[in-house]
């Protein structure tokens, strides 16, 4: 039976660091926003259900979606939000557990790497569940020199999301990154040497 570990953070909170550090270390990762992403494309499931309920205005001139104009409605206020939540989690969630099924058939060890694992409701798929924790402050700072957002888009955008201490309390594993790379590299190295040495034994 497989060990599944879900890997979750929040905006900028150097998730996709901690993903790049395990792949390289050999583990296999699902990647939920790659999946998103795909099934996005033109002509896909998520795609027709943002046409069908958003209109065609969301389509740029070559009929993909424009990704920066639709994240503008969706997070212009919380009824959009919500109802682009809606129209996608049951579709998101099927083809996830469709990838799970596939690795769990060949993989002992992997990871899925889902932003709102907790706010999802993915908790149980999980064996254990890794935080990549920083704090607001911090944050905020890494947000706004990232993407150029102002003080209040910045805080907008943490505002949509569950905070990482709340987050916490879901956690088995918190991944500190106020710190250098380097000392977020020293702490992944030391949890995936102890994960295969767990699974050993």
């Amino acid at each position: 039976m497989s060990h599944i570990i879900g890997i979750t953070g929040g905006i900028a909170s150097g998730k996709s660091t901690v993903v790049k550090m395990i792949r390289e270390a050999g583990y296999q990762v699902i990647d939920a926003d790659k999946l998103v992403h795909d099934l996005q494309k033109k002509g896909g499931r998520l795609y027709q259900a943002l046409i069908a309920h958003f209109g065609s205005s969301i389509l740029d001139e070559r009929g993909e979606l424009d990704r920066p104009k639709l994240a503008r409605i969706i997070f212009a206020n919380s009824e959009n939000l919500a109802l682009s939540s809606q129209l996608q989690d049951s579709i998101i969630r099927e083809e996830l557990a469709k990838a799970r099924d596939s690795l769990e058939e060949r993989e002992q060890v992997f990871f899925m790497d889902i932003p709102l694992l907790i706010e999802g409701g993915y908790v149980d798929w999980f064996d254990s569940i890794w935080l990549v924790y920083v704090d607001e402050t911090t944050q905020l700072a890494r947000l706004k020199k990232r993407n150029h957002y102002t003080d209040e888009e910045a805080h907008k955008r943490l505002e949509s999301q569950m905070s990482l201490a709340k987050k916490k309390a879901y956690a088995d594993v918190v991944i500190n990154n106020n710190g250098s790379e380097k000392a977020l590299k020293k702490q992944v190295d030391i949890l995936l040497a102890q994960l295969a040495l767990d699974k050993s034994c």
